[in-house]
Order: structure tokens, then sequence, then C-alpha cells
């Protein structure tokens, strides 16, 4: 195991809208629902059911940003800006479905829902996830009242360099294209340790903050959109993962994490395990 001190924290991504394109911040605040503004806008269909890069890769193409407010911007090639109005107590809300758990919502707005089904080619609606809206974590592995926003199904998810540098080795042996870590779409990444060993972190703190390891996260096609292009780019890295990282159906790629304590992260900082 590598020493404490060699473990640090050297990227930080969130993503504001749930399957769109991320963004790389240097520090973050971390409230109950992980990195703030991580995934607390989501694509809906018009009967409620989210959507993301599973049934729509284009969406990796629409970039997303943040002023010092909150206020979200989208954009996308060969389109207008658009910034997304900010949600108050008399938006409209709508009943949505993402994966087994039904939500109360705010809509965004028409403009917003025009803009984004004319960028993809698909009718959509935008919807939001305020503070007063608790999504409780999976209890098979969460706590009664652990909570997260729109992620599929954890407030936060860990990677090691470690682990990606590992997979592209594989995937050169093949012959195959090195992927980025943008596939996976963590929101925190580390350095300074074994590949994998992020695996059996289940008690853990960053900086001053305590955190929990709760199960590594299984990976599905999604990992096969290439973002620059938002279209499958064939079966890997899924294909190479399933050779060496399977256990029973699924198919295993960095850990799910939920924080326990609130504060701030930001690159630079140490990762220490607990004793």
């Amino acid at each position: 195991m590598s020493k404490v001190a060699e473990i640090v924290v050297s990227h930080l991504n969130i993503y504001p809208v749930k399957s769109l394109a991320g963004i790389s911040v240097d520090v973050s605040k971390v409230d109950a629902m992980g990195l703030h503004y991580d995934r607390r806008w989501m694509l809906v269909s018009p009967d409620g059911l989210f959507l993301s890069q599973r049934k729509v890769p284009r969406m990796a193409l629409i970039n997303t940003a943040l002023d010092d407010q909150g206020q979200l911007t989208l954009s996308m090639k060969g389109k207008k800006d658009h910034t997304v109005p900010l949600v108050d107590n008399n938006s409209k809300t709508k009943r949505v479905r993402i994966w087994n758990d039904e939500l109360d919502v705010p809509v965004v707005s028409k403009d917003s829902d025009a803009w984004l089904s004319s960028a993809l080619g698909v009718e959509c609606q935008l919807v939001y996830i305020p503070d007063n809206v608790v999504r409780q974590c999976d209890t098979d592995y969460a706590k009664e009242g652990d909570r997260t926003g729109f992620s599929d199904g954890f407030p936060m998810l860990l990677i090691s360099e470690e682990s990606l540098n590992d997979l592209n080795s594989h995937l050169k042996q093949k012959g195959e294209t090195a992927v980025e870590m943008r596939r996976f779409r963590p929101n925190i990444v580390v350095t300074g340790c074994e590949p994998y060993a992020e695996d059996n972190w289940q008690v853990f703190k960053i900086a001053d903050l305590h955190m929990r390891g709760v199960k590594p996260c299984s990976r599905c096609i999604l990992t096969t959109v290439d973002p620059d292009k938002g279209e499958r780019s064939g079966a890997e890295p899924l294909a190479t993962l399933k050779e060496y990282r399977q256990e029973g159906n699924k198919v295993l790629f960095g850990m799910n994490v939920i924080p326990q304590t609130l504060g701030e992260i930001k690159v630079g900082d140490f990762l220490k395990l607990a004793d």
C-alpha cells in the first residue's frame, strides 16, 4: 500500500446536468448531495423518464458552465449559448423517474426545453433538484439519510489515475486506443496509489472531510461514448474491462463515495486512509 502522504487529489469534476459535459474545477464545496452543483439538473422525456448518454450519446456534445451565483449556461457548436433560468417557488413541478426512484421536482423553463430538444433532436425537458427534495441512496449500501442528486445512485465517484493507466495498458496490448478519464465521469481523481486500490477504501479523509466508500461502481455502455464525437466508438473500453474487472454480471471501475462531513475539497488535498 502506498504511503498516506502520497495519495493526492489531482482533478475535481462536476457535471451540473446529468450526462452533459462536465467542468473541471480546482476547488469545490461538498454538500449533502456531493460536490456543489453536481448533477442538480437532469433531462427527462415528456413522460418523465430520465435521459442519459446511454440512449442519447449526443448529450456529450453539450457543454456546461456556471457563474459565481450558480447560474447555468449551456453551449454547443453551431448553436447560440443558452442561459438557464433559476428555478423559484413558482416553478411548475413534474413527477420524474430515475432508475427506481420517483421524485416531484421543478421544471426549469420552456425556453430551456426548446433549446435542448433542438440541440439533441429529442423532445425533452430540463428539471432541477432543490435542497428540499431528498433522494435517499440505496439503503443496501448507504445509511438512512444519505442522499444524492441526479447521479445514478451515490453522491460522488472516485477513480485513481493508476487504475486508468492500467486499463490503458490492457487496451494498448490489444492494439486498441487509450481512453481518457472523461469516459468514466468521476468527481474526484487521485494519484499515488496502486491500480484499483480505491476498491478497498471504505473509510478515509480528504483534507478534513470524512468520506465513506460504499461500493465499487458498475459500468455500462456509457463508457463507450466518445465525448468529443457524441457517438459510440465501439465496444471499448467496456469489452476490455469485462476481461479482468467483471464480478458476477457487473463490470467494476471506480468507487462510489458518500461524504460524512461537509466542507471544501481542492486539487492538491491529501487522502488519508483510516488506520
